[in-house]
């Protein structure tokens, strides 16, 4: 009988042990970036910002990812929009994904250069000559290469974005051929290949904070800058710039960021209604993109900003007299990687 009485209360702890197991297991939520065995939808909130306003492209974009993921989830997945770098700059925003602190964010590619050098290929002045270049290249192997390495830093990249072709500003002249850049102080971003490219074509280019920009161009400290169509037209450079130059000297990227802690606590189904949402999102925004250029530009010409387009024969020059500047960062960033992104190019371009 006291055997049969220990053997009971054995059992009895061991039963005792495994509910409180289950019970843990169950109450384990999925945000704590513990890996989610759960199917189906949950309620989950998505916190995702920008740097740039809800009016800008890529707050559209955003916000019709909104809608996508809102739709397909019936309301379960709701995501929460920040924009104007309200939750902070696009490096801060990316290392709050990475503490597991954000959700979402959706960058330009130069700011993760620090941490996966790699990326510094789509900072090359006069890589693509079209849109339709850029889209083959992001979307195809090379961009995927690119995106498979943001796992090891605690991020999950989606899908390629577009910011746009970048553009020449001036209060001193037009600029029709690489002798046009020489001498004129410009404000670049602060990224080494631009800067070095810049010097190669015989500017001086001076890096500064985006919000610093207006004023310096206002009080002549710069003679210049470079950005897209619609960021030259919605921060009124015109009105301190005589001078507009369709160089198109650099193309940037987005990229479409989720914390990889908060990824890995979805469940396959969550995951690719996100997947499938980013890539959606992203194709309309690219079509929004490449309207408000064609529309930045028509009101660009009506505020009396002198407008010229660099002819095909001296894009090819700038793009030669730059050669060096590749090759130095070629090194840097995988020799391999680069000639295989230029020889996709070369196929593309045929």
């Amino acid at each position: 009988m006291r055997k049969t009485a220990a053997v009971r209360k054995v059992i009895i702890v061991f039963l005792s042990i495994g509910l409180l197991f289950l019970s843990a297991c169950g109450s384990n939520g999925a945000q704590g970036g513990t890996k989610s065995n759960n199917h189906g939808i949950q309620e989950r909130i998505i916190k995702a910002g920008i740097g740039l306003n809800e009016d800008h492209p890529e707050g559209q974009g955003l916000l019709k990812f909104k809608e996508i993921v809102e739709k397909k989830s019936g309301g379960k997945l709701k995501v929460q929009t920040y924009f104007s770098a309200t939750l902070g700059d696009d490096l801060k925003m990316t290392e709050a994904l990475q503490s597991g602190t954000q959700e979402i964010t959706i960058p330009s590619t130069s700011p993760l250069v620090g941490m996966i050098k790699e990326f510094g290929i789509f900072d090359f002045p006069f890589l693509f000559n079209t849109a339709e270049e850029a889209d083959a290249i992001l979307d195809g192997p090379i961009g995927k290469k690119l995106l498979e390495k943001l796992p090891e830093h605690r991020l999950i990249g989606l899908a390629y974005w577009e910011n746009g072709f970048r553009n020449v500003t001036n209060s001193k002249h037009s600029i029709n051929t690489i002798d046009d850049f020489k001498g004129l102080k410009l404000r670049t971003m602060q990224n080494q290949v631009h800067i070095d490219a810049f010097k190669k074509l015989g500017a001086n280019p001076t890096p500064m904070a985006f919000s610093e920009v207006f004023t310096a161009l206002e009080s002549k400290t710069v003679d210049g800058q470079e950005n897209p169509l619609a960021t030259i037209k919605s921060n009124k450079y015109y009105e301190v710039q005589d001078y507009l130059s369709l160089t198109k000297h650099a193309y940037t990227p987005f990229v479409f960021l989720v914390s990889k802690k908060f990824w890995d606590s979805l469940s396959p189904e969550e995951q690719k209604i996100l997947q499938d949402a980013a890539v959606e999102a992203g194709k309309y925004q690219r079509e929004i993109s490449r309207q408000e250029d064609k529309k930045a530009l028509e009101e660009l010409k009506k505020t009396g900003i002198k407008i010229n387009e660099v002819s095909d024969e001296e894009w090819k020059k700038m793009a030669e007299a730059i050669k060096p500047v590749i090759d130095k960062y070629a090194k840097e960033f995988g020799e391999d990687l680069v000639n295989e992104m230029y020889s996709e190019l070369k196929k593309i371009s045929k």
